[in-house]
């Protein structure tokens, strides 16, 4: 076995790598200089600092590396490496390190890596037994794409099926007539009943309506209160800390027809103060996606941003490509954000920071979401409202009473090393991202909201929006079923206050939508008009409830009014009242969300966004500098 030195841990020979890009012109002085100050700050390497910064560019380095070292420079994509030898390597290590088993020559293993560092440690880890290796350079992004071809079925298949299976929904695609069969049963019994005994029927949803509206609302006021009362958690500084060693932190952005936002992402992204060369920007396209394809590849993509491209498969889904896409990512903290996403500047110096500051046991940090839309009609002012109260009091005051809480489907942020452990996320299931807040806490991890803001894109469109909350809906059905097919280990997992927290806030969010027309019945008795339940309850019973009814709606419009009362928010103050109009569509998402739990559980609604760049008021630049990209008109979802 072939014993290598590290060329990066060592200063001299990271001096000696310097003088001989100097020398070569491939640098000037002055980037060499920054560089190193760079390096000396925060621990990487020359090479990848240089070429992150933009003073050179990969496939450069790549043929100086190897006229460095004294080694062969390849191109995997012309001379394609032996697929005899793909299994020669764990492929884990192979993904994490780009390194290839290439070639054998002379009883050589030949093994690509874009520096000599990870060939190093790949000698360190494939055993005495080994056959003599030798190092040939090649690219990152040359690598990965040779790893990806050689093992495509290995990584399409592991993309579908990370979870493990009893916590998995994926199963249920091969129950559908059993589905389809419980469903006309229990609807069938429903009917006849009503035929049967109408009244007593309606009590029945009517009593379970009222009775999940007061759950709600405990839960409501007990977040609240625990919000107000509460100390806010610790701003972390703006900046990260001038230490040595800070993690690299890799960000999915998954997109999938989005040429309108394209553009205005790059561009959104290039704002980011977090170190360069410890930054890995992922773009998750799909691959038979070719109009995003044609449009990323149109623009001047920064060293530190990058596409991966998901190979056909089922189902088609964001969790899916989010799967595919970590056993690319070189970071230890692994983020999310939506195409459409504007995140602050300082967004990952604050998360680096707030994990060097928990305990080991949280391992996720959800941000605040916010909409850059809001005054766009009067669909994005409610939607902004709805959020400002969700994210900003209901889950930090949830977090506060010890519950376990579900997780936005952006500005997430990992250890990477508990979210392989878990899995990742669960491809079939819509709200993968409530799933995963849901088996973090089932496995003794902790969530912890983080004071940083991602602004998105408010669905403005009236059906898209229905579209939108029946997703999310069906997602939450399915999430609350696969957590309770084992509800006594559900429990055990959980403990006592976070398994009722979980029944509490699934079971009402999901009555409140579904039996809403129950609860509006009771505005015929504020109204003075005849009510159904007239025949079996007095009348004054019925004035009670409907009273309740009335301060439920009157606290819920005090609690939001609280979550825009701020400076960033104060013009939403009036339209809080329009939410009692607002929230009634959500009844209309969740029967369609009850039909494709049974028909169609893993169909991904897709959100098409990008409509408010069409707004002269609020729109971004209309193309990004240097991309030559303009605007395109909607493109239909699938």
């Amino acid at each position: 076995m072939q014993h290598a030195r590290s060329f990066y841990g060592d200063d001299q020979n990271v001096e000696d790598l310097g003088r001989f890009l100097q020398k070569a012109g491939l640098v000037s002085a002055a980037d060499l200089l920054a560089a190193r100050n760079i390096r000396m700050q925060y621990g990487t390497s020359l090479d990848h600092i240089l070429i992150s910064e933009g003073n050179i560019d990969a496939d450069t380095m790549a043929a100086a590396l190897a006229r460095f070292h004294g080694v062969v420079r390849i191109d995997p994509e012309s001379d394609p490496p032996d697929p005899a030898l793909a299994e020669l390597i764990d492929l884990q290590l192979c993904l994490n390190h780009s390194v290839l088993p290439w070639r054998m020559k002379d009883n050589t293993l030949m093994i690509a890596a874009s520096r000599f560092e990870d060939f190093t440690l790949i000698l360190a880890n494939i055993g005495e037994e080994a056959p003599h290796a030798e190092l040939v350079l090649a690219t990152s992004a040359e690598i990965q794409v040779a790893l990806a071809r050689l093992h495509r079925d290995t990584l399409t298949a592991k993309a579908s099926a990370r979870v493990p299976a009893f916590e998995s929904c994926r199963g249920w695609g091969q129950a559908g007539w059993r589905r389809f069969g419980v469903t006309t049963v229990g609807l069938a019994l429903l009917m006849a009943l009503t035929f049967a005994f109408p009244s007593h029927v309606f009590a029945l949803l009517a009593g379970w309506a009222c009775l999940t509206l007061l759950i709600a609302a405990g839960l409501r006021i007990a977040s609240y209160v625990a919000f107000m009362a509460g100390p806010a958690a610790p701003a972390p500084p703006a900046k990260a800390p001038d230490i040595i060693s800070l993690p690299k932190v890799s960000v999915l952005v998954p997109l999938f027809k989005e040429t309108e936002i394209a553009q205005a992402l790059v561009r959104r992204l290039g704002r980011l103060t977090y170190p360069k060369s410890l930054l890995d920007i992922v773009l998750v396209l799909e691959e038979n996606d070719k109009l995003t394809r044609e449009t990323i590849a149109r623009c001047d993509l920064p060293a530190w941003m990058r596409v991966v491209e998901v190979p056909e498969g089922q189902p088609k889904t964001k969790p899916r490509a989010m799967n595919y896409a970590l056993d690319f990512c070189d970071g230890d903290i692994v983020g999310i954000w939506d195409a459409e996403d504007e995140p602050d500047p300082d967004q990952i110096d604050r998360v680096v920071e707030r994990f060097l500051q928990v305990a080991d046991d949280v391992v996720c940090l959800q941000g605040v979401l916010d909409y850059y839309n809001s005054r766009q009609n009067w669909l994005a002012r409610c939607f902004t409202v709805e959020y400002a109260t969700w994210f900003r009091l209901m889950l930090p005051g949830m977090s506060r009473l010890g519950l376990a809480i579900p997780l936005g489907g952006t500005t997430l942020w990992f250890r990477r090393d508990v979210l392989e452990e878990l899995g990742g996320w669960d491809a079939h299931n819509v709200t993968e991202d409530a799933d995963l807040g849901f088996r973090l806490a089932r496995h003794g991890y902790r969530t912890e909201v983080i004071n940083t803001t991602t602004g998105e894109e408010a669905n403005c469109r009236l059906w898209p929006w229905v579209r939108q909350r029946s997703r999310w809906l069906k997602g939450y059905m399915v999430t609350y079923l696969v957590h309770m097919r084992d509800p006594i280990s559900f429990y055990r997992q959980m403990g006592h206050l976070k398994f009722w927290g979980f029944q509490a806030h699934f079971i009402t969010a999901l009555s409140q939508f579904v039996l809403a027309p129950f609860l509006w019945s009771f505005w015929l008795v504020l109204l003075g008009l005849p009510h159904p339940l007239d025949p079996i309850l007095p009348r004054g019973v019925l004035v009670n409830l409907g009273v309740l009814f009335l301060m439920i709606e009157a606290l819920t419009v005090l609690i939001n009014a609280t979550a825009v009362s701020g400076p960033r928010h104060r013009h939403l103050l009036p339209w809080v009242p329009t939410l009692h109009f607002y929230f009634p569509l959500g009844a209309i998402a969740a029967y369609k969300a009850l039909y494709e739990l049974v028909f169609r559980p893993f169909f991904w609604d897709k959100t098409q966004h990008g409509h408010s760049l069409k707004i002269p008021e609020i729109a971004p630049p209309s193309s990004v500098e240097g991309t030559g990209i303009e605007l395109e008109t909607g493109h239909e979802s699938p």
